[in-house]
């Protein structure tokens, strides 16, 4: 059952996730019914999101509240600006990325699974990883990465980001 609940603007902190990209978790699945997770996502300028994935079962619904976002699907870019919707359905490979020189901040919903639980695994994994400089392209980052993906129900081409970064100037 649903409960009223109010989250208040500051109530959540940022966690980082990658370089350029922080998030805040705003709704969990437990306080929801089991229904969906919610976060904000913050992407800094001419910064690229997570490497090529696909989902088995996760949806995402995205609304972009500021600057504008490009969002890759199978083979086609589409940008989304503020005010735009975005449906990404499990099962087909997708990511994102802000090209632009101004600041992205989305809101990203996930039905029918607790997600939430995800970007923490990923904060602390990416965080140590960095922190140590092992490098992305390395078998030390890329097991451990590998392992998460699986554990989430992901599958992730990496290999496949940094074309997206030279095409589109990021970093």
């Amino acid at each position: 059952m649903l409960n009223p609940l109010y989250i208040a603007p500051d109530e959540t902190p940022d966690m980082p996730l990658m370089p350029g990209m922080t998030i805040q978790i705003k709704l969990r699945h437990n306080q929801t019914a089991d229904l969906f997770t919610s976060i904000v996502v913050d992407v800094a300028p001419k910064t690229m999101g997570p490497a090529p994935h696909l989902h088995h079962v996760l949806d995402e619904i995205m609304y972009v509240v500021e600057g504008e976002e490009s969002v890759l699907v199978g083979d086609e870019v589409t940008t989304i600006p503020a005010g735009g919707w975005h449906l990404r359905p499990h099962g087909i490979v997708h990511t994102f990325w802000n090209a632009s020189d101004k600041p992205l901040r989305f809101i990203d919903i996930y039905p029918n699974q607790n997600f939430e639980d995800f970007f923490p695994e990923l904060s602390a994994l990416m965080g140590g990883l960095m922190s140590r400089g092992v490098s992305p392209a390395s078998d030390e980052f890329l097991q451990p990465m590998r392992a998460l993906d699986e554990k989430w129900g992901m599958v992730a081409y990496y290999e496949q980001r940094q074309s997206i970064v030279e095409k589109y100037g990021l970093r």
